[in-house]
C-alpha cells in the first residue's frame, strides 16, 4: 500500500454515475499499457536482430560486475522506441512495466528491473565509428540473408531528409532550403518490400556528388557480397544525379534514374514535342493532357551524353516539364517516368514512418556518433514493426496501416499480469477489439518449442 504522504498514490473521487459513488485509486496491481510488445519480442526472435547488433558492441565492462548485457540494454530501448517511447529518459518509468520485462527475457514480479536511463545513455556513447560502420554493414547483411534466394532485381529508394537540431550538436549546418539549423541524414529503402537498408547520419547540406557516389559505392558493394547477379536499379531526386554517381553506376553496372532540374538547353532539345502537346491541348480543349519524349543531353560537367525522358502535363494554366535522366535502354518513355520515377515518391511516406511515428529525429546528443547510433537504434525498432505488420494477414486493413495505426491498435493494449509458483498469466481486456488478429499474430511471431 502507498505510503500516507504520497498524494499522488492516494485514492481520488469522480463525479457520482446513476447514484453510485465512484473512486478511483491507482491499485490495480502489475498492469501494463504496452501488452503487444510481446509482439515484438516475437518478431526480434525471428530476425535475431537485437542479438545480432549487440554482439558487434564492445563490452569492457568487468564480467564480476555486469548487471544488464548489451542485448538486454539493446532490446529494451529498441522496444520502447517501437512502442512510442523515443527518449532515454522514458527508461526510468518502463525498467518496472511488467509487460516489457516480460519481453526482455525476465520474470514481470520476481526477475530484476530493466537498466535505467544513466545506463543507456552511457552505452549509447560508447559505440565508436568502427563499430557504427560494423553495425550498419551487418544490417544490411541481415537484409540480404532474409532473402530466401537472391533476387533476380531489387530497386534502392535513396533520399534524406531534414532533422531539425536546437543545440550546438556537431555536423549541424543551417540549411537555407528549410530555414533551420539541421542534419539531413541519407535513408535508403528497398522500394518493394519497404525496408530501410541503412540510414547515416550526415551533415545540414546537399551532398555533392563525390560523396554520393561515395555511399552509393559501400552499399552496392556490400549487397555484390550476397547477390552478385542481382540488377540494382538506384533512385533518387536531382541532387543525386552527379555526374560522379552517374558514372560510377556506368561502370559498375548499376542502373539509375535520377531527377535532372530543367535548364534552357534541355527546353530547347523538346521544344518542338512539348509545343505539340500544348497545342493539341488547346484544339481538344482538355482539362489536362500528358506526354512523354526524351532526347539525349549532355551538360558541361557530364562526360558523355546521357539518355533523359520529359514529361508534358499541358492545362489550360500552362506547361508543366520534368525530366529525369537514366541509364535504362530498353524501356519506353513513359514507363522510365510513370512506373518507375514517380514510384521513388513512396520514399517519402517510409521516410515519414521512420521520422515521425518512430521519432527518429530525436538526435539531439552532442556526439556524432551518439547520434549515428540513434539512427541505429530507430532503423532497428523500424525492422521490427515491419516484421510485425508483415505477419498481418492481407485480407485485415492493419497489413496495409501505418506504423503509428499498428501501434495503437496492437501495442498499446492493456494487460494485467499476474506471477504465481509456476506459471505467468496474462489478462487482456475483454473487449479488445483486436483480439482474434493479437490471438494470430501470437500464434504466428512467436515460436515455440518443439
Amino acid at each position: 500500500m502507498p505510503s500516507a504522504a504520497d498524494d499522488t498514490l492516494l485514492p481520488f473521487s469522480l463525479p457520482s454515475m446513476c447514484q453510485k459513488k465512484v473512486t478511483a485509486a491507482f491499485d490495480g496491481g502489475r498492469i501494463s499499457s504496452d501488452g503487444g510488445v510481446v509482439l515484438l519480442a516475437g518478431a526480434d526472435r525471428r530476425l535475431r536482430l537485437i542479438e545480432m547488433l549487440a554482439a558487434l558492441i564492445p563490452d569492457h565492462r568487468h564480467p564480476a560486475l555486469i548487471t544488464h548485457t548489451m542485448s538486454d540494454i539493446l532490446r529494451a530501448r529498441v522496444f520502447a522506441i517501437a512502442c512510442g517511447y523515443p527518449d532515454a529518459d522514458d527508461l526510468d518509468d518502463l525498467r518496472r512495466d511488467p509487460a516489457f520485462k516480460l519481453a526482455c527475457g525476465r520474470l514481470p514480479e520476481s526477475g530484476g528491473d530493466l537498466h535505467s536511463q544513466p545506463t543507456m545513455s552511457r552505452w549509447e556513447n560508447a559505440p565508436d565509428l568502427r563499430t557504427l560502420i560494423r553495425m550498419a554493414r551487418a544490417m544490411v547483411d541481415l537484409w540480404c540473408k532474409s532473402h530466401p534466394s537472391p533476387p533476380k532485381a531489387i530497386t534502392l529508394d535513396i533520399d534524406d531528409t531534414a532533422d531539425t537540431v536546437h543545440g550546438h550538436q556537431q555536423l549541424s549546418l543551417f540549411n537555407a532550403h528549410y530555414d533551420e539549423r539541421c542534419f539531413l541524414p541519407i535513408h535508403v529503402y528497398d522500394a518493394q518490400t519497404g525496408h530501410c537498408v541503412v540510414t547515416v547520419l550526415r551533415p545540414g547540406k546537399t551532398p555533392d556528388g563525390k560523396e554520393v557516389r561515395a555511399h552509393l559505392r559501400r552499399l552496392v558493394w556490400r549487397i555484390r557480397l550476397h547477390w552478385p547477379d542481382t540488377v540494382i536499379t538506384v533512385r533518387g531526386d536531382g541532387h543525386y544525379g552527379r555526374p560522379q554517381a552517374m558514372t560510377w553506376c556506368e561502370q559498375n553496372g548499376v542502373q539509375y534514374v535520377f531527377g535532372l532540374s530543367k535548364n534552357a538547353a534541355l527546353d530547347a532539345l523538346v521544344y518542338g514535342k512539348a509545343d505539340e502537346v500544348r497545342t493539341k491541348r488547346a484544339k481538344g480543349k482538355l482539362d489536362l493532357l500528358r506526354d512523354y519524349t526524351e532526347t539525349r543531353y549532355a551538360a558541361k560537367s557530364w562526360s558523355r551524353p546521357r539518355r533523359v525522358v520529359a514529361r508534358f502535363e499541358a492545362t489550360p494554366k500552362g506547361l508543366d516539364t520534368r525530366y529525369v535522366v537514366t541509364n535504362i535502354a530498353h524501356c519506353d518513355a513513359r514507363w522510365v517516368y510513370d512506373s518507375l520515377y514517380c514510384m521513388r515518391g513512396q520514399a517519402e511516406n517510409l521516410i515519414k514512418r521512420h521520422k515521425s511515428q518512430l521519432a527518429s529525429d530525436r538526435t539531439s546528443c552532442r556526439s556524432p556518433l551518439a547520434n549515428q547510433m540513434r539512427l541505429i537504434l530507430h532503423t532497428a525498432a523500424y525492422w521490427l514493426m515491419l516484421e510485425v505488420r508483415d505477419a498481418i494477414p492481407r485480407p485485415q486493413m492493419l497489413a496495409s496501416g501505418e506504423f503509428s495505426t499498428i501501434r495503437l491498435r496492437l501495442l498499446k493494449i492493456a494487460v494485467r499480469i499476474k506471477e504465481t509458483m509456476t506459471r505467468v498469466r496474462l489478462a487482456f481486456a475483454s473487449n479488445c477489439p483486436d483480439a482474434a488478429l493479437f490471438r494470430g499474430l501470437v500464434g504466428t511471431l512467436i515460436l515455440r518449442p518443439t
